[in-house]
């Protein structure tokens, strides 16, 4: 028999510098323009949803938040305003083909999920001792206020891991455009209810183009998202890395997915480009913005506590427990 050539298990590549708060302060920024416009829609919205029990059912732990402490909207959006243009000029279709490509091709290291969260606070750690609230605490507000609601295991588990594809900032990623911010389709027209609109993106060179920024562009009416490729981020990473690692249900990787397509399940965008499961799986999405969106401002639960609880929510749902990254 002809000698098998034996790949070595990769060493994990974590030296490459990153300023971590620079991206966290960023990615909260990011996160306070989308409270400010989710909260324009709260009222209605809670008009609107139907009062079903198990996911469906609208999130009690935020019912008597008080939401109006949170900065302006214009305010907000005066801050990422620069983040934006940089994310909307180089978002291409060629950028995010190569992402995949390059995400597909190597194993950039290998993780427990918790080990993963761990590293994850680092984005913080390694340069703001000080900061006030780390990676971990977040995944663990988010967790605990889907379970407080007695909301399904793998939706707590979903909450707790759904920020982990800010990873990628340690490996990959080329900045904080392709890491952080809303995501969008590419390979098809920039819609307005992106935001700052189709003309953000006038530098992009997918602009103007004769395919790329058409209506439908590269897919089809009806295709589905699962054929659509959104803008390369922390959201499409872990996607991936879910779908492909562990047992976890559509609902949750619709979750990961889409949970920073805010011109899709926030201002409805791209509709024209769903099937009939993406209709079921915008409403798991919906059911978990409430969750990533108002639960930074909760009380600091104790990792070393929480710890064995969610151990098992990971172990039940990730069975080969040393993860791929």
């Amino acid at each position: 028999m002809a000698p098998v050539a034996i790949a070595e298990t990769p060493v994990p590549v974590f030296n490459k510098k990153r300023d971590g708060q620079a991206l966290e302060e960023m990615s909260d920024a990011i996160d306070e323009v989308n409270v400010l416009k989710a909260n324009m829609k709260k009222e209605q919205q809670q008009q609107q949803q139907q009062q079903e029990k198990d996911l469906y059912e609208a999130s009690e732990f935020d019912k008597n938040k008080d939401k109006s402490g949170f900065r302006q909207y214009e305010n907000a959006c005066d801050r990422v305003k620069n983040f934006y243009q940089e994310q909307h000029t180089k978002q291409t279709v060629a950028y995010n083909l190569k992402a995949r490509h390059d995400f597909h091709n190597k194993t950039r290291a290998e993780m427990t999920i918790w080990e993963a969260m761990e590293k994850l606070n680092t984005l913080i750690d390694e340069s703001d001792p000080d900061t006030s609230l780390s990676q971990i605490e977040h995944l663990l507000q988010s967790a605990e206020a889907i379970r407080r609601d007695g909301k399904p295991r793998w939706m707590q588990l979903t909450g707790l891991i759904h920020d982990l594809g800010k990873l990628l900032f340690f490996f990959d990623a080329e900045g904080q455009w392709d890491v952080v911010g809303d995501t969008f389709p590419v390979g098809c027209g920039f819609d307005e209810r992106i935001i700052y609109g189709r003309d953000s993106f006038k530098q992009n060179e997918d602009y103007g183009h004769s395919i790329y920024d058409t209506k439908f562009g590269i897919y089809s009416p009806g295709c589905g998202l699962d054929k659509v490729m959104l803008s390369w981020g922390h959201d499409e990473y872990l996607y991936h890395i879910a779908k492909e690692q562990s047992t976890l249900p559509d609902e949750a990787l619709a979750m990961i997915r889409y949970h920073s397509f805010y011109p899709w399940h926030n201002a409805g965008a791209y509709h024209e480009l769903m099937d009939a499961h993406d209709k079921e799986m915008l409403r798991a999405v919906k059911a978990f913005n409430p969750y990533d969106l108002y639960s930074k401002s909760d009380g600091i639960p104790s990792a070393e506590e929480l710890k064995p609880y969610y151990m098992e929510l990971i172990n039940e749902y990730f069975p080969a427990k040393v993860i791929r990254w």
